[in-house]
């Protein structure tokens, strides 16, 4: 399954004895479904059918549907108001014999609100069914549209998210590699730390407590931990996107797992070169996020 943005646009229209119908469909992020129709004046009796469409697809996104139907009149026979138009037709002399105006035209007479009408097509219940069948057709053509709209950005999107979390484990790799997590160095490290104190204390600390002390210092200090977590939340999202569907809040999730093992790892750290890493792995982490706002 195919990873999907909540982000896309499709139309669909076709053409039906008496009709043309057409629907747009623009979908954007949200945090659950949400669909909006924009229906003609009577045809509200298709919002339901319409929402259980793009339910059916979509899973995540505000999805705004407008349905335009345009009907052929052609058939229809303009109705003139007879009366109506003597009346104004000799008013607009009166006005001209009186007044001066310049003569009224034919157009500018029929052009009077009541003059010409032309009556609304009839529709019996037979046309009715088709025009609404025919409707909910075009709007699956539509959705599935934006579907494919949605999924050509997603794939986009997922190699921006892939590619972050190479980043994500280079920098892993660098603070495991990291030559202050040597032990020797390590041991080195807090030797010099524990003779120093000692130089400065004289023979008021207990050396034995004093090495122990440091021992657990280190211990605490040591980020095997969250080295390891790192890997496996890595493996973890790349596995949700090749997986695909609407993985946009468990990856979200992991996200937050990300950053929180980004920050222990910058507060245990006891080398600058591992800091920074620690520091810059949240930068990438916080981008990784950003783009996982617009996934499905």
């Amino acid at each position: 399954m195919a990873v999907q943005s909540m982000t896309g646009f499709a139309r669909a229209s076709a053409e039906l004895a008496g009709a043309s119908i057409a629907w747009e469909l623009r979908s954007v992020n949200g945090k659950g479904l949400e669909a909006r129709l924009r229906l003609p004046p009577g045809l509200e009796r298709l919002e339901q059918a319409a929402k259980q469409i793009i339910q059916k697809r979509f899973s995540r996104g505000n999805v705004q549907a407008s349905l335009t139907l345009s009907r052929n009149n052609s058939a229809v026979r303009p109705v003139v108001n007879e009366v109506l138009l003597e009346e104004a037709a000799h008013l607009a002399k009166r006005l001209q014999e009186r007044f001066g105006c310049a003569p009224a035209t034919a157009d500018g007479l029929l052009a009077l609100r009541g003059v010409l009408e032309i009556p609304e097509l009839a529709e019996d219940e037979e046309m009715r069914n088709t025009l609404d069948s025919a409707s909910l057709s075009v709007l699956e053509e539509a959705a599935a549209g934006l579907e494919q709209s949605r999924r050509s950005e997603g794939a986009a999107l997922a190699a921006i998210l892939l590619g972050h979390l190479s980043t994500i484990e280079h920098l892993v790799l660098r603070a495991e590699a990291d030559p202050s997590r040597n032990p020797a160095v390590i041991r080195e490290r807090i030797g010099g730390q524990v003779r120093i104190l000692m130089e400065a204390a004289g023979t008021a600390l207990d050396e034995t407590r004093l090495h122990m002390e440091a021992a657990l210092l280190a211990t605490k200090a040591d980020i095997r931990e969250e080295i390891d977590r790192l890997k496996a939340h890595v493996r973890a999202a790349r596995g949700m996107i090749e997986e695909g569907g609407a993985i946009g809040r468990r990856l979200d999730f992991l996200a937050q797992e990300f950053n929180r093992e980004s920050n222990t790892l910058c507060s245990k750290s006891n080398a600058t070169t591992v800091t920074a890493i620690g520091l810059e792995l949240k930068v990438v982490v916080d981008q990784f996020r950003e783009q996982l706002q617009n996934l499905e």
